[in-house]
């Protein structure tokens, strides 16, 4: 097994991070230290069923068993080190990751919960609305760092029942970086998020949003089949391209293809596939641009999530106002697709889409 660098004390470097494994990675490893496979079914119910993370309390296996892999395994979650809280309840988490930060989201509603995950370290695509990218890129997430983010927030929750926060039932891949660009550990935890010996969430509940890598939607239907979103923002190239970079490498022809055919083999997007659609004033929010994206999405089956752009410091753009966006969904509408205006959740915390940059100051523990 090659061993696993975790974002934790030194003396940890050579330990392998057991949430680095997805369910049959763990039947593998317990092969590989001539231990039977059932074992990964006993440890992923005590890491993800129980919330237990100490060899010492699993007490289905033997001592010398736990002696073993305490030798040459570990269970570390990332760091929650900064919580922020809104007025309308969502809560922001600084997670540390080595000497940087990445954001967290947790999002009530009504009849649910959503917790928003990141999957790289800033983002290599530099969309020009987008606070993350900004922030440039500094590396690819791993599956412990990634799953880490859902088995704290979940871990958080119920050890804190005071503070009344309901479970988490949905997950959206919609944090900071492009999950695609991450495929193999943004994969591997998304199985772990599935599986009924990991998280045991359906994948209904589970949503990725990307602005859109054809090859690597290609081979996600082949590995996992969850809600796909698609960050398209534009309604031609020549203005994608201005405000996305990556259109000039993939255009919107070429994503809207690969979304078709995974639309075609997926039980998932059973009402279609979403088209995320930010708002920027005078930039893509004419009757003209909704006029194109009717024609561009016609030959396939979407929803249109309309998104008012949120503010960031030092940005070119301002948001759409209420009364252009209204007409623009009343357009699309008219022509028969299921429009939703987004809501704007967390806008004063920093934590709307958009928003995210992982910051290092104000540190303080979360426990």
């Amino acid at each position: 097994m090659q061993n696993t660098i975790t974002n934790n004390d030194n003396f940890l470097k050579n330990k392998i991070n057991l949430f680095e494994f997805d369910y049959v990675k763990m039947k593998d490893f317990f092969s590989s230290i001539g231990e039977q496979s059932f074992r990964a079914d006993q440890i992923m119910k005590w890491i993800y069923h129980r919330y237990c993370i100490k060899f010492e309390n699993m007490t289905n296996f033997k001592k010398s068993l736990q002696k073993k892999l305490s030798l040459i395994a570990c269970i570390i979650p990332p760091k929650f080190i900064k919580e922020q809280k809104s007025l309308d309840g969502t809560i922001k988490w600084s997670v540390s990751i080595g000497n940087q930060l990445v954001e967290t989201i947790y999002i009530p509603e009504k009849n649910r919960s959503t917790l928003c995950i990141s999957s790289q370290i800033g983002c290599a695509l530099n969309c020009k609305f987008c606070f993350t990218g900004k922030q440039g890129f500094n590396r690819n997430l791993f599956v412990s760092e990634i799953i880490g983010q859902v088995w704290k927030a979940c871990y958080f929750i119920i050890k804190n029942p005071i503070l009344c926060l309901k479970p988490i039932t949905n997950i959206v891949l919609m944090g900071m970086g492009e999950p695609l660009l991450n495929f193999k550990n943004v994969v591997s935890a998304i199985k772990i998020m599935i599986h009924p010996m990991g998280f045991g969430f359906s994948k209904n509940k589970i949503t990725l949003s990307t602005s859109g890598i054809p090859i690597a939607i290609d081979k996600l239907i082949q590995e996992v089949d969850i809600n796909l979103a698609i960050s398209l923002h534009a309604s031609n190239n020549k203005v994608r391209s201005k405000i996305m970079p990556i259109n000039k490498k993939y255009n919107i022809q070429e994503i809207l293809s690969s979304s078709s055919k995974y639309l075609k083999k997926s039980h998932t997007n059973k009402n279609g596939i979403t088209i995320e659609y930010v708002m920027l004033n005078n930039v893509n929010d004419s009757i003209k641009n909704a006029q194109e994206l009717v024609q561009i999405l016609s030959s396939s089956k979407n929803k249109i999530n309309l998104i008012p752009w949120n503010y960031f410091y030092g940005s070119e753009y301002s948001s759409s106002s209420p009364e252009k966006i209204k007409k623009f969904a009343d357009y699309l509408s008219s022509k028969n697709f299921i429009v939703t205006i987004r809501k704007n959740r967390g806008k004063d915390i920093g934590a709307a889409c958009g928003q995210l940059k992982g910051l290092i100051n104000n540190r303080k523990k979360i426990k």
